[in-house]
């Protein structure tokens, strides 16, 4: 094994914590990845093109580094190393992706890949023989470039096209897997692809609406068919994983107050509300802001989709947990007169007019976004309690980006440490929190970061066809925290 000395670990971290902290012994820790950022083997066999590939082919001046993701971490040969990093560090579970194209070249269920089938059952298969429970995620961005050119979460066969994929997934392996995420972070893969990468800056929010709508009838067709098909048989639970950025108001007024409760419901309500609420439909905050909005732009009508009521009952219901991914924490407030506001994903809001900014006395990671407030994991957990009920929580991604070669990460050490404090705490306080999945298990490819953000508990060396992997302090850290299960 691969393990730098134990000792050093607990000499040179500061808790926040007089006395060890305890988890329940029903609480789970697990590590994360995704396909296409750690597999490679980008045109290997029959896999298909998806659409990052041909975006960051196409467009490298998009990766900050100018690098893409052909060969990766290579996973897709070195799935039996990742299998015993998950060993060393004691996960629980482990969650990954499906890559689309791997499986369905084409994205129609009527080929499936020999290869691609081959690959995830080899995954499967050994994590189960260390103990390890597989967490399975159906879709992590990479859309069939074939439906990405006929429009992709725009077009609305898209839903139906992805029952048939989560249909053959579920056959495939659902012996085995027990517990399913449908689609991740449909918030990015929305609001950031369709509203800044496809869509001229100058453009009104139109893509991502219907990105929006039809990503929430992909994901309950996904559910109904596990529900129907396939549940009676092999008793899992399936969800989708939204990314929650918390969102605090600017001030105690009312006016911010209010504001930032209305920019929840757009970043989280309008992938959440829909699914998890009594009434379901759009969040009423977002349908009159879109709709005011639209009006005062010329257009004809609102330009949120509306939902039938038959869609209304088809999507309501649809998770057996919540699947949270949260990292940060904003301000919100109105824009000031004459400011010069960059419209970004986490800058701000469109058809809010809200601006959302980091608080300067918060440190932040090596990613720009990240800026560290731990307290915003327990009042986002809070919230969503108050808004949805005490359902079951997993938390399937929470981590701390580094930059450059550095295994001594104590900032990372402190970030996790921190975040389960406020886990804790609001477990204490009743929260119906059952899990923690730090993101990521290794260095890998950050979309548009490319490989300068590290948010590994293993380092990787990417100028090496072996792509070694090499434990930080943080993965010694994070194995001695599930060990003993305390901070």
């Amino acid at each position: 094994m691969l393990w730098l000395p134990a000792l050093i670990i607990w000499a040179s971290v500061s808790h926040s914590c007089g006395s060890d902290l305890q988890f329940p012994s029903w609480f789970k820790f697990g590590a994360a990845s995704a396909a296409f950022q750690v597999e490679g083997a980008w045109n290997v066999s029959d896999k298909g093109e998806g659409k990052w590939d041909r975006l960051i082919h196409r467009y490298p001046e998009m990766i900050t580094d100018g690098s893409n993701a052909d060969v990766a971490c290579n996973s897709y040969y070195l799935w039996e190393r990742d299998i015993e990093m998950a060993a060393e560090l004691g996960l629980q579970f482990y969650r990954f992706s499906i890559s689309w194209p791997r499986l369905l070249p084409t994205g129609f269920a009527n080929n499936i890949s020999e290869d691609g089938k081959n690959y995830y059952n080899k995954l499967i298969d050994g994590l189960l023989e260390k103990g390890i429970e597989p967490i399975v995620t159906i879709y992590h961005w990479d859309m069939p470039q074939m439906f990405q050119d006929l429009g992709g979460w725009a077009n609305p066969k898209i839903s139906d096209w992805f029952a048939e994929y989560a249909r053959v997934v579920y056959s495939l392996y659902g012996d085995r897997v027990k517990n399913w995420i449908t689609i991740n972070e449909p918030l990015v893969d929305c609001d950031f692809y369709y509203g800044e990468v496809l869509a001229a800056k100058q453009e009104h929010f139109v893509g991502p609406y219907m990105c929006n709508k039809n990503v929430l009838l992909s994901h309950a067709k996904a559910y109904h068919v596990y529900d129907q098909e396939f549940r009676p048989k092999y008793k899992g639970k399936v969800s989708l994983a939204n990314h929650l950025v918390w969102l605090k108001p600017y001030s105690n007024s009312t006016e911010d107050q209010e504001l930032a409760e209305a920019a929840r419901q757009f970043l989280t309500g309008r992938y959440t509300h829909a699914v998890f609420s009594k009434e379901g439909g759009w969040p009423s905050v977002v349908e009159e802001a879109v709709a005011k909005a639209s009006k005062e732009q010329g257009y004809q009508d609102t330009r949120l989709p509306p939902f039938t009521q038959e869609e209304i009952e088809l999507i309501r219901g649809t998770y057996d947990y919540f699947a949270m991914n949260h990292y940060t924490t904003r301000l919100v407030r109105k824009p000031r007169s004459s400011e010069e506001i960059v419209r970004s994903l986490f800058t701000y809001v469109e058809d809010l007019d809200a601006v959302l900014e980091m608080d300067p006395s918060w440190p932040v990671g090596y990613t720009w976004y990240t800026a560290v407030y731990p307290e915003g994991i327990r009042e986002q957990i809070a919230w969503l309690k108050q808004q949805y009920g005490n359902v079951e929580i997993l938390i399937t991604e929470n981590g701390y980006s580094t930059g450059g070669s550095n295994l001594d990460d104590d900032a990372r050490i402190s970030y996790v440490n921190d975040y389960l404090e406020q886990v804790l705490l609001s477990i204490e306080e009743g929260v119906n929190v059952t899990g923690y999945t730090y993101w990521t298990i290794m260095d890998n490819f950050e979309w548009t970061d490319g490989y300068n953000s590290k948010f590994g508990l293993y380092e990787v060396d990417f100028s090496v066809p072996e792509r070694t992997r090499t434990p930080r302090k943080s993965a010694q850290y994070y194995a001695q925290l599930i060990k003993k299960r305390s901070l």
